[in-house]
Formats: structure tokens, C-alpha cells, sequence
């Protein structure tokens, strides 16, 4: 029997984010019949990471005879520009294409963004797909009216099985955090301001301030994650060295494999109060929830879609989302709630195994299709 053969027009690490991570993971995953003797599709890739290899993988692309080509697309308008010429290729040579958003910021781009031409080969070029695949069902809206409702798909994130605390880690877990006085908040993702590094440090000015005034030390603020600006990392170290929040907060660089699986496991909260435009459903805050943390966040991008208020975390409206409040519900929270709630909702909804047969799914089913 002939594999069929997928073609991954995607980002891959490094760098390590969420889009490169989910593609990482699903490209060796045991779907890829070239890493597993039971899979069921024959993977290539085409890493588009470095737009200085565009040329070498335009060439690829165009004498690739996979029959699917699966592509991550951009939030950017230079990074679209690129986009509609991959797509321009695929269409003219009549290759079956199915697109994957990770994130949700790619209709406003089109429609407010853009220059009307370049909106209007958006709108060309997207109908023209196989489908597109979007992270949660919040995030259809990025494709409603360009295609039919029938070829838009949701596959959420997930947690890679490595990062998923086991069920005698989880127990060990709950049976200790209670008896630790000081519990630790995580922040865990990439240093861009909008993602809400800054207010996770201002929770850590009013946790000193309330010891300093004769209170009882309850918190100690963990970051790890990568700096891509020098600015933003000497803004950070800057901060704790003028607020001497060195006894608060620990900065533990970019983290994975052990180092990171220890990070999780030792965490009790996990604070990422994202505003950043191109979110979309971070695999952080999963990985938070897989490993029994209270998720304190915001309502943004897809977030809502695994977040719910009271339940495994809270879910902070804009205007809100500051420091003082986020503190004080911290202040006031009793985690032991939220600690199964968070695991079992990753259970039942977001482990590997569970993304890996939702792409399954789509692929099998976009390939069989004859409509497009």
C-alpha cells in the first residue's frame, strides 16, 4: 500500500516556540512512517525559520510530489508576503494545501493591516486552501467568510507526554504542597513584554511589601524563558536589582528536558498575563495545567478556550489584568481546587495523543477529499 506523502512547510527549533514545538512534535511523532514502522504518512520538510533560505526552499516546494502540503502560516506582513508566493506555487501547479494558524491575530493583519491588494490575495489564496486548521473555537473567526465552515478544522495544542507530570508525581505533588509555607509562581515563555513578564515583577514588589510590613511570606516568583531583545533583559535584572527582589524572584534561563519536566513539577502557579497580538493558545499555560498548577491569565487569543474562571484557573479581563488585582486573587486563592481540575482538563482534552489523532483526522480526511 502507498503512503501518502505529506510535505511540512512549517518552522521547526530552533528557535523553540509554541508553533515550532506543536510542529516538532507532530513531525516525529508515530505518524511518520520514516520514524515509526506503524505510521501512516511519509513526512518532508521544508524548515521556513530563515528567510535567507527562501530561494532553496521555494525550489523544494515547487518539485515536491507529496500529495499535501501542510503550512504554517505568518501573523506578519512581511512574513505574509512570503506566504501568498508559497501559495501562489501550490495553487499553480494544482497542489492540495492545508493551512495551520497558530495563533489569532491573522484576520485583523488582513483586514486591518494590509494594503487592500494584498488583502484581497489573502482572501484568493486562503479559498483556494484544502481548509485551514485553527487552535480552538475562538479563533474560527480568523477564517469565517473566506472559507466554508465545513473546511475550517480545530486541533488544539497539547502536552507533550515528556512534560506531563505521571499520576504518582501528581499525588506526591498535592500531598506535599500543602505543607510548604512558601509556593512558587511560575512564569514560563518567552520575554516579550506583552506576554506580561513585567506584572508577573510587580507581584513580587507587593509579596516583599507585605512581608516588609510584618507579613507572612507566602510566594516566590520563578521566570525562565528566552530574551530576544537586550533591552528586555537588562529591563529585567535592572528591575530586581533596584527593587532588591533578589530573596523573590529566581531567574532560571531557558529551560528543557529534565531542568524543565523539575521546573513544572516544583511549580504551584503558573501567572502569564499575555497581551501579545499573535497569541494564540500558548502550550505553556497546558503544560502548567498538566502539571496540577492554579493558571492566572487573561482573556486573549484562544486562551478561554482551556482556561475557565474558578475552575482550573482565572481568566483576567483587560483593564484588570494588572498587578495589584492578579496579586490579591493569588493572596486569597486556595490551590488545592484547582490542582485536579487543571490535570484532569489536560487529561481529557489536551495530551499528545489526543493532538496527534486530531491532525490525523484531518489529514485523512483532506486527502481522501476529491472537492479541492
Amino acid at each position: 500500500m502507498t503512503v501518502p506523502k505529506i510535505c511540512f512547510i512549517a518552522q521547526f527549533p530552533p528557535p523553540i516556540h509554541g508553533l515550532s514545538k506543536a510542529v516538532d512534535t507532530l513531525y516525529r511523532s508515530p505518524l511518520n512512517a520514516d520514524l515509526y514502522r506503524d505510521g501512516v504518512y511519509q513526512f518532508e520538510k521544508v524548515n521556513i525559520s530563515d528567510n535567507k533560505d527562501f530561494p532553496a526552499n521555494f525550489l523544494k516546494i515547487q518539485r515536491s510530489r507529496a500529495d499535501l502540503f501542510y503550512f504554517t502560516i505568518s501573523q506578519t506582513a512581511a512574513g505574509n508576503l512570503r506566504d501568498l508566493m508559497i501559495l501562489r506555487l501550490l495553487r499553480m501547479q494544482h497542489k492540495k494545501c492545508l493551512i495551520h494558524l497558530h495563533g489569532g491575530y491573522y484576520r485583523h493583519l488582513v483586514d486591518q493591516d494590509l494594503y487592500p491588494w494584498q488583502k484581497n490575495a489573502n482572501y484568493r489564496a486562503v479559498r483556494a486552501a484544502a481548509g485551514a486548521i485553527v487552535l480552538g473555537n475562538s479563533l474560527i473567526s480568523n477564517f469565517s467568510g473566506m472559507l466554508p465552515d465545513d473546511r475550517i478544522y480545530v486541533v488544539p495544542n497539547c502536552v507533550d507526554d515528556q512534560y506531563l507530570i505521571s499520576a504518582e508525581e501528581f499525588q506526591q505533588k498535592i500531598e506535599l504542597i500543602h505543607e510548604r509555607p512558601i509556593k512558587h509562581v511560575l512564569y514560563l515563555s518567552n520575554f516579550i513584554r506583552s506576554k506580561g513578564y513585567p506584572q508577573v515583577l510587580d507581584m513580587a514588589v507587593l509579596e516583599k511589601n507585605r512581608v516588609e510590613s510584618g507579613g507572612c511570606r507566602k510566594f516566590h516568583f520563578d521566570f525562565a524563558g528566552k530574551f530576544f531583545e537586550e533591552s528586555e533583559k537588562n529591563l529585567f535584572f535592572h528591575f530586581i536589582e533596584e527593587h532588591r527582589l533578589q530573596d523573590y524572584v529566581t531567574y532560571h534561563g531557558i529551560v528543557s528536558g529534565e531542568e524543565k519536566r523539575k521546573l513544572l513539577r516544583d511549580s504551584d502557579v503558573f501567572v502569564l498575563l499575555t497581551r501579545y497580538p499573535n497569541e494564540g493558545q500558548p502550550i505553556s499555560i497546558l503544560e502548567a495545567m498538566g502539571n496540577g498548577m492554579l493558571v492566572l491569565t487573561t482573556d486573549h487569543a484562544g486562551i478561554p478556550d482551556i482556561v475557565t474562571n474558578a475552575v482550573n484557573g482565572y481568566c483576567f479581563q483587560a483593564g484588570e489584568d494588572s498587578a495589584e488585582p492578579v496579586y490579591q486573587c493569588l493572596l486569597h486563592t486556595d490551590l488545592k481546587p484547582f490542582e485536579q481540575n487543571s490535570r484532569q482538563t489536560v487529561l481529557d482534552h489536551f495530551t499528545e495523543k489526543q493532538y496527534l489523532s486530531g491532525m490525523n483526522r484531518v489529514f485523512a480526511f483532506v486527502l481522501q477529499s476529491s472537492s479541492f
